[in-house]
């Protein structure tokens, strides 16, 4: 095929590559060590490269020829390498262990840096070209946060904002919402942007001992969004894992007759919205987007009913026989939710405050709360993406992978929010990855634009490939086939080509 002249830059993607090490094995697929790989777009060819994140982890692990480091659901025993898993159990103000580096999940760009990112306190620095691994970052030096979200938001002057959990402060959890800048002061050049990070506030964990697990936040134009929900951390169970032989995963739990709390924050006072909302349990791991209107704030997730997909992902269950073995016993459905934030304080209780047209409702109670019930967009979709342009604003369209049976993308999405068509992309025995929107330089709508996504064939003899499709219409441009295995991954960026520049410069 061809592919669009403008289309200039570097996609770059992570996830988890290596799941074997000597003779030992990781638990789950996601604890495999980070494989970085790029496809670099340059005058209508396309270049591939992958490489392994060196981490700490991945040298403590090759170096001892097994694994060393524990992940989420693999506790390693004995542990060498004493400097990055620190003893796993002490008082409740030292309860997290020191965990990886293994940064396996997405990037994240800071200042004019790219970073690999997980879900703990660390990042590590990468050349978004060659893939190696630079410098490590600690979010806990900058702002006491023990785990941080791999989905950052950017706003329009490129401050990144991100959220933490903080458990290590005297048995007080609390989430952590913190801005990185996008740049430093002429005069502190040599400083990292890290430096200047600062605290925008925070929430306190409804339960002290059991904060919500999270890998994602929403945005508007005037609120942040927190969902805490009921999968929560055990945090005793947590720092008595080591000791008791079995992994931090085994500390989640769901109790699905508990209560999904909203948090809205006014990102100029940086106070809380004093009214409570709150729907019934759900898990969600991928906020869509969200926007404001009319004194609503909409915002759409891909929910389950329960935990079942991340103990789909235990390599037992991922052996030859994983279609019989995986069937998902919750669909992943968006979900669009409406709160009405300015609700007429004298409304009747039992009556439902919101006053757009979506079959979304927010029921005011005795008590005040506001009990909201979502309108259903559609079933079967998971990794969402967005044209980030319509971050924070009303917008139409999601790109997502499609799935079905099981928890692996068959095919890709695209999702019209308004309409509820969708378009989408397939072929036999192809597993695609999250779909990525590249907006086209002189777009005046909002799916001017292309969708990347690398394809992984079932039999491993034929080769994986980069499919190109045209966003409007999910017709392909064409595919750059690679000769080489390619690993199934998470998440990625585009990097355009004046930004890679600026980076070498």
């Amino acid at each position: 095929g061809q592919l669009p002249t403008w289309l200039q830059g570097i996609l770059l993607r992570n996830g988890p590559g290596m799941h074997t090490i000597g003779d030992s094995k990781y638990n789950h697929w996601f604890d495999g060590l980070a494989l970085l790989h790029s496809f670099t777009f340059k005058n209508g060819e396309v270049y591939y490269r992958s490489k392994y994140l060196r981490s700490d982890t991945y040298n403590c692990n090759i170096e001892a020829n097994r694994i060393v480091v524990s992940e989420f659901g693999t506790m390693a025993y004995p542990d060498p390498c004493k400097n990055i898993f620190a003893k796993a159990f002490s008082y409740l103000s030292h309860t997290i262990p020191e965990f990886t580096d293994n940064c396996l999940i997405n990037i994240m760009k800071a200042g004019d840096d790219f970073y690999a990112t997980g879900e703990t306190n660390f990042i590590r620095k990468i050349n978004p070209q060659t893939l190696e691994t630079l410098e490590k970052v600690d979010y806990n030096k900058y702002v006491a946060v023990n785990l941080a979200t791999s989905h950052p938001h950017y706003d329009s002057a490129g401050n990144v904002l991100n959220m933490g959990t903080s458990i290590v402060d005297k048995g007080r959890t609390k989430y952590v919402l913190f801005k990185i800048p996008s740049s430093v002061p002429e005069k502190e050049k040599k400083k990292s942007c890290f430096k200047h990070l600062e605290v925008v506030c925070s929430i306190p964990s409804h339960s002290l001992l059991h904060p919500s697990y999270y890998h994602s936040f929403g945005l508007t134009e005037n609120y942040i969004i927190f969902i805490e929900q009921p999968f929560r951390l055990d945090i005793v169970k947590m720092a008595t894992a080591y000791i008791r032989g079995v992994n931090w995963a085994s500390c989640l739990a769901y109790s699905k007759d508990d209560k999904t709390w909203f948090h809205f924050i006014d990102r100029k006072t940086k106070k809380e919205v004093s009214t409570k909302f709150y729907t019934d349990a759900l898990v969600f791991f991928h906020h869509i987007n969200a926007y404001e209107e009319d004194g609503h704030i909409i915002f759409d997730l891909i929910a389950y009913t329960d935990n079942s997909l991340y103990d789909m992902f235990y390599l037992k269950n991922l052996g030859k026989d994983f279609e019989e073995n995986t069937k998902l016993t919750s669909i992943p459905t968006c979900r669009r939710f409406v709160a009405p934030l300015q609700c007429d304080k004298d409304a009747e209780v039992g009556s439902n405050l919101v006053r757009l047209a979506s079959t979304a409702t927010a029921v005011k109670e005795k008590d005040g709360n506001i009990y909201c019930q979502p309108e259903t967009l559609c079933e079967g979709i998971e990794l969402p993406r967005i044209n980030y342009d319509y971050n924070g604003k009303k917008y139409k369209y999601v790109f997502a992978t499609e799935v079905q049976w099981s928890p692996v993308p068959t095919k890709i999405a695209k999702f019209n929010t308004q309409t509820k068509e969708m378009l989408h992309w397939g072929q036999d025995h192809c597993w695609p990855s999250e779909p990525v929107f590249v907006p086209s330089p002189d777009a005046k709508e909002e799916d001017d634009g292309v969708v990347l996504t690398c394809v992984v064939k079932s039999d491993p003899k034929e080769a994986p490939f980069l499919l190109v499709l045209d966003a409007k219409t999910f017709t392909e441009l064409g595919r750059a086939t690679v000769n080489v295995e390619m690993h199934m991954d998470l998440h990625g960026m585009f990097i355009p080509e004046q930004v890679v520049k600026k980076e070498t410069e």
